[in-house]
């Protein structure tokens, strides 16, 4: 399967959500190919630390020359990370994907930005492919509404599937990912952990079951 992680707002967690369901996906022994399309490179980065330690399993990462439907069929799961600023590759990505993913954080910005995007995804394909979206970076204090209202604002969207597992705005997710490491093994019993393995079981149901 290809998973295109990917939104028109920087800043939603895009990297951190696909290095840590590529690690994931190998620790299952899931043959996983990992496409960083992002001229930032955020994820090639990570991948590049990761590497320099010494970490396992060991992770490699594609560019946009990946983009080959002959190249995709050739791992068990394919995830892509897509970045704004090449949207030629961004839009190959989304006509060759089985599958979007939206990280979408807490905000009424973030919810248009989603539509948008959407509406996007939508015209670009015939037939287009599922778009499942869910809160990432949620406030973690219970007084505050607002993750609560996006939330309700993303069950609303026409288009998309919402998906009920949340990833806090956790210090440890950007921990982890500067050290080069999954959160989950970072810190396996943390909360954000266990939300994100929520999250992961969600997305492939297949390989908990």
């Amino acid at each position: 399967m290809i998973t295109v992680i990917g939104s028109l707002k920087g800043g939603s967690g895009k990297s951190t959500i696909s290095f840590n369901l590529a690690v994931w996906l190998a620790m299952a022994e899931v043959q996983v190919q990992l496409i960083d399309l992002d001229p930032q490179q955020t994820l090639t980065d990570v991948v590049d630390v990761r590497t320099e330690e010494g970490f396992e399993p060991v992770l490699q990462v594609a560019h946009k020359e990946a983009l080959r439907r002959t190249q995709l069929a050739e791992s068990d799961e394919t995830v892509i990370d897509v970045g704004t600023a090449d949207m030629e590759a961004m839009r190959r990505a989304l006509q060759l994907c089985d599958r979007v993913v939206v990280p979408v954080p807490p905000s009424q910005a973030d919810i248009w930005s989603t539509q948008r995007f959407i509406q996007m995804v939508q015209h670009l394909r015939e037939n287009p492919p599922q778009i499942l979206g869910f809160i990432n970076r949620g406030d973690t204090h219970h007084a505050i509404r607002e993750t609560n209202e996006a939330a309700a604002a993303l069950v609303s969207l026409p288009g998309i599937k919402f998906l009920r597992p949340r990833i806090g705005a956790r210090t440890l997710f950007r921990r982890s990912f500067s050290e080069g490491l999954a959160v989950f093994e970072l810190d396996p019993r943390s909360k954000g952990s266990q939300e994100f393995f929520s999250l992961a079981a969600t997305l492939y149901p297949t390989l908990v079951s």
